[in-house]
C-alpha cells in the first residue's frame, strides 16, 4: 500500500457518501449523544450564570488585581484562538500542498475553527469591565467624538478576531456546498430538502460549478495562509509591543504561530478520536491520520523547546538584571511546579511521537494531545501571570491565583464548545465526502 493510499478508505463512492450523510439524515443517536449533549448543556449554562454574576459584580469576582490586570480572561482568549488556527491550516496550508490526509480532516477540523474563534471573541469583551460598551472598539463613522484608540491591543484583537472568523466561516461555508448538494438530494423529508437547499445555493454538481468552485478555493486556500500568520502574530504583538521584562521579545510574533498551531493540532487529535469512535469513521479516518499528526505534533514541540531555550539564552546574554531574575523566578518562584509542569507537556511528553507505535495508537495519541493542550494553557496563563506577578517596580509586585468564578468561566466555555460540536455532528457531514471522493479516484488514475 502507498503511502498516499493509507490515507484513503477503501470504499466506493456510494459507500462513502451513505458513512457520512446517513449519521445527518437519518440519525441514530442514542443515549450517549443525549447525554454528552445534556453534559456540555449544562456547562454552557454554568458560564452563562458566571457571564451573569460578572456583569452584576464586575471583573472584581475574578482573580485579577492591580498589577494582574488580565488574568484568565486574556490567556483563555490566546488559547482558544490558538486552537481555531489548526483548523484554517488544515484546509489551506495543506491544500496548497497537496496533502491527501487533509481530506478526512478538514471539515470538523473548519468547525474547530469556528467554535474556537468565536468563543476567544467572548473574553477581551468579558474582560471590558462594561462589555455593553464593546461596540466602541468598533470604527464606526464618529457619532460620540470618540474614535478607537489605534494603540490599544484591544482594537488589534477587534480586527484579528472579525476578520479571522468571516474567512473561516466563508472557507467552511464554500467548502461544504457540494456536500450540502449531496444531502439536498439525498433528504427524505420536505423540510430537510428545503433546508439543505438552501444551504447549497443551487448547486447542480455541472462542469461549470466546479471550475468556479476549484478556482475559488484554491484562491481562499492562499489567503488563508497569511491570514493564519498574521492573526497570531497580532496576538504576540499584544506582548512584545510592552514593555515588561520577559515580553518585550521578537521571537514573540513566530513562537505564538507555532503554539497555536501545536495546540489547535492536538485539539483535532482529540476531535477525530472522539467522531471516529462515536460515528463510526474507522475507514475514513484511519490510524495513518495519527500518525501524520504526530509528527506534525513532534514537530511543532521540537520548536516549542527551542523556543523557550531562546528566550533563556536571551534572558542570559543581554545581562539585563529584570529578565535574569524573571528567568529565575520562572522556575523557583511561586509559579514554579506549574512552570516545570507546563515544559513537560509541551517539550517532554510530545517526544513519545519519535515510536511509530505510539504515533499509530489512537489511546496514546489522544492521551498526549491532551496533555499538551493542558500545557499550552498553562503556558498562556503562565505568560499572562509570570511577568505582572514580578515586573519592573517591587512595589507592584503581587501573584495572581484564579477565584472559582474563573475556572467556572473556563469549564462553562468548554462546555460551550462541545455543545456547538454536539450540534454540528446532527446537522453537518463530519467529513468532505467530495474531497475524499476526488483524492479516490487521483489515486485510482494511471
Amino acid at each position: 500500500m502507498s503511502a498516499a493510499s493509507a490515507y484513503l478508505p477503501r470504499m466506493t463512492a456510494a459507500e462513502i457518501t451513505a458513512e457520512v450523510a446517513d449519521p445527518v439524515l437519518r440519525p441514530a443517536f442514542g443515549r450517549r449523544w443525549w447525554i454528552g449533549c445534556g453534559i456540555a448543556l449544562a456547562l454552557t449554562l454554568v458560564m452563562v450564570a458566571s457571564v451573569l454574576w460578572l456583569l452584576w459584580q464586575g471583573v472584581g469576582i475574578w482573580g485579577v488585581n492591580t498589577s494582574n490586570v488580565w488574568g484568565f480572561a486574556l490567556a483563555n482568549y490566546i488559547w482558544w484562538i490558538g486552537i481555531g488556527n489548526a483548523g484554517t491550516l488544515i484546509s489551506s496550508m495543506l491544500l496548497l500542498t497537496r496533502q491527501r490526509w487533509r481530506a478526512s480532516v478538514s471539515r470538523f477540523a473548519e468547525a474547530m475553527t469556528l467554535f474556537a474563534a468565536a468563543i476567544a471573541g467572548l473574553f477581551p469583551i468579558f474582560h471590558l469591565g462594561r462589555p455593553w460598551l464593546c461596540y466602541w472598539l468598533v470604527p464606526y463613522p464618529d457619532t460620540m467624538g470618540i474614535y478607537p484608540q489605534w494603540r490599544s491591543p484591544l482594537v488589534w484583537d477587534f480586527f484579528a478576531i472579525a476578520a479571522y472568523l468571516l474567512f473561516s466561516l466563508m472557507f467552511w461555508y464554500t467548502g461544504a456546498i457540494p456536500d450540502f448538494a449531496t444531502l439536498r438530494d439525498r433528504a427524505r423529508t420536505r423540510g430537510s430538502q428545503v433546508f439543505y437547499g438552501i444551504l447549497a445555493m443551487g448547486w447542480r454538481n455541472s462542469a461549470r460549478h466546479w471550475q468556479i468552485y476549484e478556482s475559488y478555493y484554491l484562491a481562499m486556500a492562499a489567503l488563508g495562509v497569511p491570514m493564519v500568520v498574521s492573526v497570531h502574530s497580532v496576538v504576540g504583538l499584544d506582548f512584545a509591543a510592552g514593555l515588561m521584562p520577559g515580553w518585550q521579545e521578537t521571537i514573540f510574533p513566530p513562537y505564538f504561530v507555532v503554539g497555536a498551531m501545536f495546540s489547535g493540532f492536538a485539539m483535532v487529535v482529540v476531535l477525530a478520536a472522539a467522531l471516529r469512535h462515536a460515528l463510526g469513521l474507522e475507514a475514513l479516518i484511519t490510524r495513518a491520520h495519527f500518525d501524520v499528526m504526530g509528527k506534525v505534533l513532534l514537530f511543532a514541540s521540537l520548536v516549542m523547546a527551542l523556543s523557550y531555550a531562546t528566550e533563556w539564552f536571551f534572558a542570559w546574554y543581554s545581562h539585563d538584571p529584570a529578565d535574569q531574575f524573571l528567568l529565575s523566578w520562572e522556575f523557583f518562584g511561586a509559579y514554579g511546579p506549574i512552570y516545570v509542569f507546563m515544559l513537560a507537556c509541551n517539550c517532554l511528553v510530545p517526544q513519545l511521537y519519535w515510536f511509530r507505535a505510539v504515533r499509530r495508537s489512537v489511546a496514546a495519541s489522544v492521551v498526549i494531545a491532551l496533555l499538551i493542550n493542558v500545557g499550552m494553557w498553562l503556558e498562556r496563563i503562565l505568560i499572562v501571570a509570570i511577568t505582572p506577578a514580578r515586573g519592573h517596580l517591587p512595589s507592584q509586585w503581587s501573584i495572581f491565583w484564579p477565584t472559582v468564578w474563573d475556572w467556572l468561566t473556563l469549564v462553562g466555555s468548554l462546555g460551550f464548545f462541545a455543545l456547538m460540536f454536539f450540534l454540528f455532528v446532527r446537522l453537518v457531514p463530519t467529513a468532505s465526502m467530495h474531497e475524499v471522493k476526488a483524492e479516490i479516484f487521483r489515486g485510482e488514475r494511471p
